[in-house]
Parts: C-alpha cells; sequence; structure tokens
C-alpha cells in the first residue's frame, strides 16, 4: 500500500496542498471526483483521518452513505469502495480488465464488505472505477 501524503498533519488538506502532494496525478483525480459527482448524483465531499499515522482521505457521499474513499499519496492517489454482497455479485458478473480481475480476486473481506482497492490510479482506471461507482450507488 502506498504511503499517504498527508501523515502526521493534523488539518485537512488544502487544495494547494493536494495540488503539490500529486503533482501531475492531481488533473486525474480531478477528472475523476468530476465524473463521480456527474454520474452518481454524490451531495457531499468530506476530508476523513482516523488517525494521523494513516493520513487523510476525501470520502464521496451520497445522503451521508459512502460511496469510495481517494487517499492521496506523492505523485499518485489510491481508490477504495467497500462493497456488499449484492454489489459484489454484480462486480463478479461483469467483464473487467485484467488487472481489476486480479483486484476482485484478492479483495479482502470485512464485516461491513469486500475492500476494493486500487492503487497509483491513472486515466486508464478512471471509466472502471466510475463503473464501480454506479455499481456500489445501485446496491
Amino acid at each position: 500500500m502506498l504511503p499517504n501524503a498527508f501523515i502526521n498533519q493534523s488539518t485537512q488538506p488544502r487544495d494547494e496542498e493536494l495540488a503539490a502532494a500529486l503533482g501531475p496525478a492531481k488533473a486525474t483525480w480531478d477528472k475523476l471526483v468530476a465524473g463521480l459527482v456527474q454520474d452518481g448524483e454524490l451531495d457531499g465531499q468530506e476530508w476523513k483521518t482516523y488517525s494521523l499515522k494513516y493520513g487523510w482521505s476525501l470520502r464521496l457521499m451520497r445522503k451521508k452513505r459512502n460511496i469510495i474513499y481517494l487517499s492521496p499519496c506523492p505523485g499518485s492517489f489510491g481508490v477504495m469502495f467497500i462493497l456488499g454482497d449484492r454489489a459484489m455479485t454484480a462486480v463478479r458478473a461483469r467483464k473487467w480488465p485484467q488487472k481489476m480481475q486480479k483486484i476482485i480476486a484478492e479483495a479482502p473481506k470485512y464485516p461491513e464488505g469486500t475492500g476494493i482497492r486500487i492503487e497509483r490510479v491513472g486515466l486508464r482506471d478512471v471509466p472502471m472505477i466510475r463503473k464501480l461507482a454506479g455499481i456500489k450507488l445501485q446496491h
């Protein structure tokens, strides 16, 4: 797992700090967030940290329901979904690129659902992430 860019930072990142941490990946971050908001009618964004040693992540929500977490890392970022059983059934029923098939097969199971984590998100990953968000929103 990539280290979070905001470990030991006591305040949520400002946009200029996020841009400095992500570097060129900031354009992909912005495209992904804008697309997710447009696709899923997401109405909330909240920076969260569970501990200073883990850093900060941006949580995108619809009606206070967590849809996706974005975790900024130096020069890149990762995303994470927690999907319930119905959503995972729908995910497994779709045809995915090889990279995503591996992620799905190795996804850890938690009491609240299955954790789908994509690290080092690039522009080619954006459509796949938007599809996953759509499945999460439907289930």
